[in-house]
């Protein structure tokens, strides 16, 4: 015999409320016969399976197959009450609802409300807040003194909501269909102000230059004047200034950050004063 049929028949006998003894006398063997079973060091034979079976109220298939949810049922301990095998296991005070958004009542205090419609909002044991919503950022840290209040983001936010590039498109044929200034063959150019459109608002937000798309301006301003003026040299000194940007603006990254690090050492002391 396996040592999973050996074990499911210990399983069976202690949900029965049967000791080994017990269980020797109702189907007329000897106790050591009942524990060799269920050490897997010898095999009930066939009349004595049945009688098994009809001892337990199952199947002699269930018996000895394997089932998920006869064996889920046997491995639960007799001191268990009957609704703990029908209810899940509790896993403490926490909730989570997905009503109207997404909102989490942690054990500990913590809460963290994800609405539609009235933005985010974390409101943390140790006292933090962050709310952000309807265009405006508020932060509130007690732990380090500090606040951040800002109602500058609604017009970038807003920006993102604008159909920019339906409006490119428009533009693209009316430019095309009326044929003015070059019609179709200078048209397209219209379509590279959409990466230059959006990287702006990313340069902004993030208040990272290095985030605008450069190369696509250079693009777009040589082909404008070759295009327009027929002056392509030396328009094409432009793509020599793209590396050049992407160099300030790494400068001015790094001298920022090296501020913002001094800044924070000094807080940091401060505090441990």
């Amino acid at each position: 015999m396996n040592i999973e049929t050996a074990n499911r028949l210990l399983q069976y006998r202690k949900n029965s409320g049967l000791s080994q003894e017990e269980l020797a006398e109702k189907i007329g063997v000897s106790r050591q016969a009942v524990s060799k079973w269920e050490r897997a060091e010898a095999s009930p034979d066939t009349d004595n399976l049945i009688t098994l079976a009809r001892v337990y109220g199952v199947s002699l298939d269930e018996l000895l197959n394997v089932n998920p949810d006869k064996e889920r049922e046997a491995s639960i301990p007799d001191s268990e009450p009957e609704s703990a095998k029908s209810e899940p296991e509790s896993k403490g005070k926490d909730s989570v609802s997905f009503r109207d958004g997404i909102h989490v009542n942690a054990e500990n205090g913590d809460k963290v409300d994800i609405s539609f419609k009235d933005g985010i909002h974390v409101d943390s044991n140790d006292g933090t807040h962050v709310h952000i919503g309807g265009g405006k950022i508020h932060v509130d840290d007690p732990n380090r003194n500090t606040s951040y209040h800002s109602d500058t983001t609604p017009w970038i936010i807003g920006l993102l909501y604008i159909p920019f590039p339906v409006i490119i498109t428009a533009g693209f044929l009316l430019w095309g269909f009326s044929g003015q200034a070059g019609g179709w063959s200078t048209a397209w150019m219209s379509f590279l102000t959409i990466p230059l459109y959006y990287s702006l608002i990313d340069a902004i937000r993030y208040r990272d230059a290095q985030r605008f798309a450069f190369p696509v301006l250079a693009v777009l301003f040589f082909c404008a004047v070759g295009l327009f003026y027929h002056i392509w040299h030396p328009t094409w000194i432009v793509f020599l200034l793209i590396p050049v940007y992407y160099m300030v603006c790494s400068a001015i990254n790094k001298a920022v950050k090296g501020d913002e690090d001094v800044t924070v050492a000094s807080e940091e002391a401060e505090e441990n004063e």
